[in-house]
């Protein structure tokens, strides 16, 4: 069974930084795509930064030059660097990741819980 751990939201000043962290454990194969999304109250979730297992980046416009997405493969672990967070960044936010099957198939799709990002002075 895949589990998720998300880590490190909180609460920051405007022009703050902080990090995510997402521990996924259970696929025997790794995972292949881990990425971020986030949802504001009252809004759709919307995709904020991915990863391919390979190391490439995909960022929303918003976000992008400000926050950076980074995986380590070897501990199945994907973190989000955000930096001169913006009160607009306040947001749940949450890890998603595919499975990856024998042969490098993506499999299925997991969230995480959320973790909650509060920018405010």
């Amino acid at each position: 069974q895949v589990q998720l751990v998300e880590s490190g939201g909180g609460l920051v000043q405007p022009g703050g930084s902080l990090r995510l962290s997402c521990a996924a454990s259970g696929s025997i194969f790794g995972f292949n795509a881990m990425g971020w999304y986030r949802q504001a109250p009252g809004k759709q979730r919307e995709l904020v930064a991915a990863i391919t297992r390979a190391g490439s980046t995909n960022y929303a416009d918003p976000v992008k030059d400000r926050f950076t997405i980074s995986r380590d493969n070897a501990k199945n672990t994907v973190y989000l660097q955000m930096n001169s967070l913006k009160p607009e960044d306040t947001a749940v936010y949450y890890c998603n990741v595919e499975s990856r099957t024998f042969g490098g198939a993506s499999g299925r799709g997991y969230w995480g819980r959320g973790t909650q990002v509060t920018v405010s002075s």
